[in-house]
């Protein structure tokens, strides 16, 4: 990054930033209230029960919907952008993986978690292997379960997070996002935003002079910076 006159924030005493840092410290307080309340929004969605027999691709074979839940009830997968003829998978969705650490802490919630993309297993394992991750990945592309979940749309793919419940062998779907709504899975975004430069992206409200660059321009596989 190159110096730029100017680009920091004012230097003030121990006190000023004191005041300051109480102020902000109220909306931060209001925002993690606001965080609880759509988390309990989000536990009272109704829920869509999967009708469809979605098949898919895994290291252990051809297995259905209800085998990515390995005997839990709560599912979630990440969709994961790797179209069929690519030769490596979508920046964005790598940095996401990155983050999700140790299955143990959700599976220890009775939560298992997947990744999908549409690409072949012997696309997937090969990048899994370079990444250096051990997360379970499952080929969907011989059903259709990304055109079904809208990250497959008109044969362009879309990163998104399902969530489905299991009662029994019922399937229900409960939430999706994409988009912004990944941006909790990617922890690099809430570190940047700590920082005095924030993500350093064009679209944000920062001062006059502070060094920005178009949105995810600057985003590499993590071996490729």
């Amino acid at each position: 990054m190159t110096e730029q006159s100017g680009a920091r924030p004012p230097v003030v005493s121990r006190a000023e930033w004191e005041r300051a840092r109480a102020e902000l410290l109220a909306h931060e307080k209001a925002l993690t209230k606001l965080k609880d309340a759509v988390s309990a929004r989000r536990r009272r969605l109704p829920m869509v029960r999967v009708e469809t027999g979605y098949r898919f691709d895994s290291e252990q074979g051809e297995v259905g919907l209800l085998d990515l839940f390995e005997g839990r009830r709560q599912l979630i997968v990440q969709h994961f952008m790797f179209g069929t003829d690519w030769e490596a998978g979508c920046d964005g969705c790598s940095m996401m993986a990155d983050h999700i650490g140790p299955l143990s802490h959700l599976h220890t919630r009775d939560t298992s978690f997947v990744l999908a993309s549409r690409a072949p297993l012997s696309s997937l394992l090969p990048f899994r292997k370079r990444m250096g991750w051990s997360l379970p990945w499952v080929s969907s592309g011989r059903s259709t379960f990304n055109e079904d979940f809208g990250v497959t749309v008109d044969g362009e793919e879309i990163q998104g997070i399902s969530v489905f419940l299991r009662d029994g062998e019922e399937i229900f779907h409960t939430w999706t996002t994409y988009a912004r709504g990944e941006e909790p899975f990617m922890v690099v975004f809430d570190l940047l935003d700590l920082t005095p430069y924030g993500r350093q992206e064009n679209w944000e409200d920062s001062p006059e002079g502070w060094p920005q660059t178009p949105p995810y321009e600057w985003m590499r596989l993590h071996d490729s910076y």
